[in-house]
């Protein structure tokens, strides 16, 4: 109970802060940032990173690791750090909807002396007391994917809507005679659900006048809230022809629905963030296709990202990371062995 009434004192002093006009960078918005730089670009504009001095120790605090996005992403600040010769540290919330329990260990991590943290918040406002805090100690605090920490002075992921509207896209060219989709939402009010959501609500509207979104309902990142959402939605609109999930644990509960309703080779289902499970579903011929967030390249560009920062190097707010449509038809191009992948990516950031 005292350290309930800790974390909440903890918010309202933030909040306090905030209303008086304390200096902070502007509230962030990663995927319109202005000052920005894609991952590829990072050695090239900005220099090798700087040697980090002896002791450095990144602390990592993801959602939850219920989700294997999120231990996906700790290899990533694993093998990175390993490269650089630094210690790299995951720890996450028991589950994705526990705000307090995420908080209190990303405090503890502050106390523990670490050199920088890499923050994945579960909603937009349960990590924003640590950044006063952290300020405080002087040590750096890097938004990494997903929900984003307004007043998060560096923020490392995807452009979140871009998800949504690559998803949408795949349902314009491959479903050219249109027809009614529906979309699970994750978190309401979350940042990435928000734009993921919207990305492909107004891209399949904008570029196409074919199709109708028939429902849009919060799955909350949950496999069964979703399967139970998909399977209402399947009943009242038995000639749905797709489903895109904003992530993958909510579309494979959506793809055992339409199993189930023994409507798989009609309704397309894309999910979000490139799992292995989402991955296995696909070579299965179950789910149709996934945007891949390359959760362990991410967690590498972090780490990366967090030694130039300490380093002195003067780093864009924003560091996008690289996203693709994976499917059947391209699974081998992106799912090869790591440099063949980086070597896809690049090719891919080069052209946009």
């Amino acid at each position: 109970m005292k350290k309930h009434w800790r974390i909440v004192a903890s918010l309202l002093i933030c909040q306090a802060v905030q209303s008086a006009g304390a200096a902070a960078p502007k509230p962030l918005d990663p995927d319109r940032e202005p000052d920005r730089i894609e991952w590829s670009q990072l050695t090239d504009k900005l220099g090798p990173v700087p040697k980090p001095k002896p002791g450095t120790k990144i602390g990592g605090v993801a959602k939850t690791l219920t989700n294997e996005y999120w231990r996906l992403l700790g290899e990533g600040y694993k093998t990175g750090a390993a490269k650089f010769g630094v210690t790299a540290d995951l720890q996450a919330a028991q589950s994705e909807g526990d705000q307090l329990g995420q908080l209190a260990m990303a405090e503890n991590m502050l106390t523990r002396g670490y050199t920088v943290l890499l923050l994945s918040p579960q909603t937009d406002a349960n990590l924003q007391p640590v950044l006063a805090e952290a300020a405080k100690a002087n040590v750096p605090v890097i938004n990494v994917n997903d929900a984003v920490i307004p007043r998060a002075e560096h923020y490392i992921g995807t452009v979140q809507r871009d998800n949504g509207v690559r998803a949408a896209r795949w349902f314009i060219q491959n479903r050219p005679a249109g027809g009614k989709v529906a979309v699970i939402e994750g978190m309401a009010g979350v940042y990435a659900a928000v734009q993921r959501t919207d990305g492909f609500k107004s891209t399949i509207a904008k570029e196409s006048g074919k199709f109708t979104v028939v429902a849009s309902v919060p799955g909350n990142w949950d496999r069964q809230i979703s399967y139970d959402a998909a399977s209402t939605i399947l009943q009242q609109h038995p000639d749905l022809v797709g489903f895109y999930c904003n992530n993958d644990t909510m579309a494979l509960g959506v793809v055992e629905a339409v199993k189930a309703a023994g409507k798989l080779k009609q309704v397309a289902v894309i999910g979000t963030d490139g799992t292995s499970d989402a991955y296995k579903s696909i070579q299965a011929g179950d789910l149709t296709g996934t945007v891949d967030s390359f959760p362990v390249l991410t967690g590498q560009v972090a780490v990366e990202t967090a030694l130039r920062i300490i380093g002195g190097q003067k780093v864009p707010r924003v560091v996008a990371t690289p996203q693709a449509l994976v499917s059947k038809q391209n699974y081998a191009r992106y799912k090869a062995d790591e440099a063949s992948q980086r070597k896809a990516l690049i090719e891919d950031s080069a052209h946009k």
